[in-house]
Parts: structure tokens; sequence; C-alpha cells
């Protein structure tokens, strides 16, 4: 195996302290701890020495590191059943098997078709076996049924409207190695297309989760992986009772983090990619968002404190008070000061003052960013309902706004000019919001528009010198 440092890791002290992951850890390392990771940086395996695979599993944790499998591994195709729900759609159905590749079998579950016979006969043409439930009973209780069917130690989950690449399964079986790993995901990627949802989704799709591997918890940089494609070991699946037949979205959110809490590992791989077409048409896409938002409730209350839209620690509130209160230039004094603090309470690490200033406003600008999109995706009831008793505070949202659109218009470059980037942007923030209170109002929890206040700073992480 081999590690490849997170893209948020920092080396200082002439190798000696790693900053880094998410949340941002301090990490310091004896003279060997730093000559291992220069050997890791450099392409070399991680060696069978104890102190060294004790600093690897360390930096793993930590979210400062991600394990690169050389090969599979004793896992190979022959250990994996694939198993895909269906209902109708048996064009995107026979897509997908065309591109599902070596497997021990295929079991596509018709969840009550209205033209089952289309769907078997998609499906035996593809080398797949049909189970069939009667009458709809949703993906969770679909994808139970298949993996019930099947018998091979991993089995793939794929909806029927995606399309592996080639050679998907090879980067996702290496994982296995760890006996700890329950799952694994890979990157869900939107293809880019002439009309405006797909060019949008192509940058911004919640099922694309990006290109930075890691492990997935909550409070993690990965809080979930979607079901659309996920690889599983039997073994874990059996033990967390499956998915939970009762939920019609957010089933294998709460899958993940029902398996996260009990010990297991799960991990999102982007080294695979499985293609996954946007929806064309408005209506249909607005209404998935909706969808998407609506289990926040349900999480909620399955899993108390896990689903927050909002996490901020202590020092960074004044400022956003601040900014509530209509006096943005006495927030941005306010966040520069606690910007100075921060950066003086961290390590004085020689030669390194300038990359912890750096660290701390950058910590900053992801609250900005976090709380920016929460306004929208969480709150828009409360941001609407202030700025119309205020003008200044109107101002202030607008501004806000604009410039938060501007900017994530300039990091995606998406194919698309900022106006109607931006118009797409405002739907589906205000779609993903309205389910949510949809759901919280369902599950009569507030639990999801509660913002959870954590006392800290960036940077500090245990002073244990793991090697």
């Amino acid at each position: 195996m081999k590690l490849q440092l997170d893209r948020s890791t920092r080396v200082l002290g002439g190798g000696t302290i790693l900053v880094g992951g998410q949340p941002t850890r301090l990490l310091r390392l004896t003279h060997d701890g730093g000559r291992f990771v220069d050997a890791w940086r450099a392409g070399a395996p991680v060696s069978d020495r104890p102190a060294a695979v004790r600093l690897a599993g360390r930096l793993v944790a930590l979210g400062l590191a991600h394990p690169v499998p050389t090969d599979q591994g004793p896992w190979t195709t022959d250990d994996v059943a694939v198993v895909i729900p269906a209902r109708d759609r048996a064009d995107l159905l026979a897509a997908c098997l065309g591109r599902v590749g070596p497997a021990r079998e295929v079991i596509v579950i018709d969840d009550g078709s209205r033209d089952a016979p289309a769907i078997a006969a998609v499906a035996h043409a593809g080398g797949a076996r049909v189970v069939r439930h009667p009458s709809p009973r949703g993906p969770a209780a679909a994808r139970n049924t298949g993996a019930a069917a099947s018998s091979a130690p991993l089995v793939a989950f794929l909806d029927s409207d995606t399309r592996p690449e080639p050679g998907w399964l090879g980067p996702l079986l290496g994982h296995f190695a760890d006996p700890l790993l329950a799952a694994v995901a890979p990157r869900i990627a939107v293809p880019a297309g002439r009309e405006a949802i797909a060019a949008y989704e192509s940058v911004r799709s919640p099922l694309d989760l990006g290109d930075t591997p890691g492990i997935v918890a909550p409070g993690r940089r990965v809080g979930f992986i979607p079901a659309a494609a996920l690889v599983i070991r039997r073994q874990a699946l059996t033990g967390a009772h499956g998915f939970d037949d009762e939920m019609r979205f957010g089933e294998d959110v709460d899958l993940i983090w029902r398996l996260a809490g009990a010990g297991w590992t799960v991990r999102y791989e982007p080294a695979s990619r499985v293609e996954h077409p946007s929806r064309a048409r408005p209506i249909g896409w607005l209404a998935q968002r909706v969808a998407y938002g609506s289990s926040a409730g349900a999480l909620a209350r399955r899993h108390p404190g896990r689903m927050r839209h909002v996490v901020v620690p202590t020092w960074a509130l004044a400022p956003w008070l601040l900014t509530a209160a209509g006096r943005p230039r006495t927030a941005l004094l306010a966040a520069a000061a606690s910007t100075a603090v921060v950066t003086a309470r961290l390590p004085d690490v020689p030669g390194a003052r300038r990359q912890m200033l750096a660290l701390a406003a950058g910590a900053q600008l992801r609250i900005a960013q976090q709380l920016l999109d929460a306004a929208w995706r969480a709150y828009p009831p409360v941001v609407l309902a202030a700025a119309m008793r205020s003008r200044r505070l109107r101002r202030v949202v607008a501004a806000a706004l604009t410039v938060s659109i501007a900017a994530d218009w300039v990091a995606r470059r998406p194919r698309l000019d900022p106006g109607r980037f931006g118009a797409l942007r405002v739907a589906d923030d205000l779609a993903y919001a309205t389910g949510v209170w949809l759901g919280c109002v369902r599950a009569r929890t507030i639990g999801p528009l509660v913002p959870a206040v954590l006392r800290g700073q960036p940077g500090r992480g245990s002073p244990r010198r793991p090697a």
C-alpha cells in the first residue's frame, strides 16, 4: 500500500509537523516519522515496520493522508454481486448493463415496473437475473431484496440510470484488504451537456463529491456517499440489517452513518468513476432537489446531533453575528481580529508563521462559504423575513448572495454564463431548502436547523509524537 497526502496537508518545521485535514489537525512527528513521510511523498510504499504502520494508520484516521492500494489484493470481480434496482426506463437499464463489466452475478430488481416484460427482456439480454416486486416498494427495499438474492461476499449497488466507466471496480476492490472497511464508493460524475441544467449539474451535482478521496463519516469533509454507486461488504450490510425500508430518501446516508457509528470504515475513492446523467426537465430536477432536502428531518430523528447545516466554532461567531446585525464593516474587523488571535495561539513553528496565518484565514473563508450556502439551503425563510424588515440588511443579503454566486462561478468554471448559473443555483438552493423544512415538519424536529457551535480552533491536533 502507498499513501497520498491530502491536498490540504502542509509539511512544516523541516518535515516534523503536518497540518491539514478537515477538521484541521496539527500533528508533530519525530525525525523518523518525518523520514517516513518524505519517503511516502516520493512514492515509496508503506513498509512493515511497526512504527511506519502506526504512523500511516494515524495519518489516514486524521484525514491527513489516504491509502492508495497498489493492486486489488485478494479480491476480484468474481467476489462481487452487482445489484441494480429498476423501475421502468428500460433504455437506461440497457445502457447501465452494457457498462457493468465482469462480476460473479448481476441481479436486476424490478420494483413494480408498469412494463415488466420490457425490463425482463433488457435484463436477460444483458446477462442479468430478474427478481420482481409486484408493486413499488422503493429503492431501499429493492436493494435489500437484491442483496438477499445474491451470495457474493461483496455487493455492488448501481442505480439503473448510472453508467460505470470501464474497470470501475478495480480501484475500489483494493480497499477491502482493510478488514475494517465496510464500504467504498466511486465518484459519480455528471456529463456536461448542451442544456443549461446538464451544464450546471456537471459542476454542482449533489452526487458528485469531488476528486479528493477520504474517510466518510458525519463531520468529515465527505459526510456521506450515495448508494447510486456503492460497493459494500456483505458482513457489514447484514450486521447493519441493510437499508431502512421506511426511508424513501436519505436511506443511503442513514446506512453509512450507522456503519460509521458501529466502528466500520467507509471510504470515498474518486479514482473510480460512474456517470449519472442529469434530469433534463426543470420540474423533475427541482422535485428531486426537494426530495433530497426532505430526508433531513428523518435523518435528524435517527441520528441526533449529526444532521446539521451549520457547524461553526465559537471563535468565528462574532463576525457573523455582526453581519446579521447589519454591520458588515465591523464584522470585517472582527474577522481580522479573530484570525490574528487564532494565529497567535497556534504553535510557533520556525519559519512557518505565514503558513499559520494562511491556515487561520482559510478557516475563516471556509466558514464564510458554509454560512452563505446555509443561508439559502436551510434558512431562506429566516433570511428573507429579516431582510424585509431592514433596508440595510437587504443590501447585505443581496451583496452576500452576489459574492457567493460569483465566487462559485469562478471556482467551478461551468459552461454557463454567470446569469444562468446564478439563476439555477438560487432555484437549486431554494428547492432543497423547501425539502428541508417539509422534512422537519413531517418528522416534527428542528434538529437540522439548529446550528452546532464547537469549541476549539484550527490546527489543534494531538501533541503526541506518533513515530
